[in-house]
């Protein structure tokens, strides 16, 4: 991409309020994100150009590529989603960006023996038989997805962490040797800018790329109120395939899992289960996937007017949670008291409210309503 419209980008989604969901609504109206830029700048401050130049400078400092929706190398399964992020930073290998078929595997981070055993035995069998393995970089079970995708193929197996920290953060630090190995072997990708530390609202964000990315998202352990369920959820209304590795009823990190089966989740015990669900056989990959090309609609901003379709109202629990937040603002923790709901559905909900851009956060956990949030009020 042209330098200055690349600078453009980084300028206009870096903007305070502006989501990705809101980023595609100003180049539908304007047509070029410098002509969105001139428009935003009649009403709010916009992000300085001057540290977009340095982000771009980091980048390339860092052998850092950053992808825009227009790229080539930009996965194509991403383009489904209506709040795709308008920037991937990339650390490695972008081709596998694009690798015909990928499986996601998530679960607990207070993860069990068991469980790390047998999420790593499955990613090393998977890749092994040439599906890719997608996950988070986390603790427990996406740590030992990661490394048994590693260690398959003579110990060079490729695999994919997203994060939800800039790509450039390895978080938790006890990943760094992970995290370098991927980042020889596969690719490390993240829509936050450089530099951007863990913030656990970032991480429902994250999981939505990491489910977006893969043909199917395998849970191995996780209790009713883990984050995974939120990336199993995701992956439904994405129209993936969901698995599940059953575990103990007497285990409250199983009960995720049990739940997610009874919910139609197919029921996960080794890589085979996997590879047959998909129409899978050693070295074959799925035919969907390799005409996954011909499906993907690639976002088109040609045309400079749009009639934009007025957004349908919020879903009652939206608008309770815009009512609780006010014109005062409110902490996160606070929030959770008053709605009452699981953690994870929380911030999911907070995270969707985020990339419609009516709510803010105007530091690590105090959300305020935008002025577009203000005025779905009234």
């Amino acid at each position: 991409m042209e330098t200055n419209r690349l600078l453009d980008f980084i300028q206009l989604i870096s903007t305070d309020g502006i989501g990705p969901v809101s980023f595609y609504k100003y180049l539908q109206k304007y047509g070029a994100p410098s002509e969105a830029l001139k428009a935003l700048a009649q009403k709010k401050e916009i992000f300085p150009r001057h540290l977009a130049e340095n982000e771009l400078k980091n980048a390339q400092k860092n052998n850092i590529k950053i992808l825009t929706f227009e790229d080539v190398a930009y996965p194509l399964s991403l383009k489904q989603l209506n709040d795709a992020p308008p920037l991937l930073y990339v650390k490695g290998d972008e081709s596998f960006l694009n690798y015909p078929a990928c499986v996601s595997i998530v679960g607990s981070r207070n993860a069990s023996v068991a469980g790390r055993k047998i999420a790593s035995r499955i990613a090393y069998d998977l890749t092994n038989s040439d599906v890719l393995i997608v996950s988070g970089l986390a603790r427990g079970i996406d740590s030992a997805a990661h490394k048994g995708a590693l260690y398959a193929k003579d110990q060079l197996g490729p695999t994919v962490a997203v994060l939800g920290t800039g790509v450039d953060v390895c978080y938790p630090e006890e990943n760094q040797d992970l995290y370098d190995q991927i980042a020889s072997h596969g690719a490390i990708i993240s829509e936050f800018a450089l530099g951007t530390k863990a913030n656990i609202s970032n991480f429902p964000r994250r999981n939505r790329i990491v489910s977006a990315l893969s043909l199917g998202v395998l849970v191995v352990e996780a209790s009713l109120n883990s984050g995974s369920l939120i990336t199993a959820r995701l992956a439904m209304e994405q129209g993936k395939d969901v698995f599940a590795v059953p575990g103990s009823p007497l285990e409250n990190k199983s009960a995720g899992c049990n739940k997610l089966i009874k919910d139609g989740a197919f029921l996960t015990e080794s890589a085979d289960d996997v590879l047959q669900t998909l129409a899978l056989t050693q070295n074959q990959t799925l035919k969907t996937a390799q005409n996954a090309t011909l499906k993907s609609k690639p976002l088109d901003f040609e045309k400079k007017e749009v009639n934009i379709v007025p957004k349908q109202k919020a879903a009652p629990k939206s608008v309770e949670v815009l009512n609780i937040i006010g014109s005062s603002g409110i902490e996160t923790d606070e929030l959770i008291r008053h709605l009452e709901m699981p953690t994870g559905d929380v911030f999911a909900l907070i995270t969707e409210l985020e990339l419609d851009g009516l709510i803010t956060k105007q530091n690590s956990s105090f959300l305020s309503l935008t002025k577009q949030g203000l005025r779905s009020l009234k």
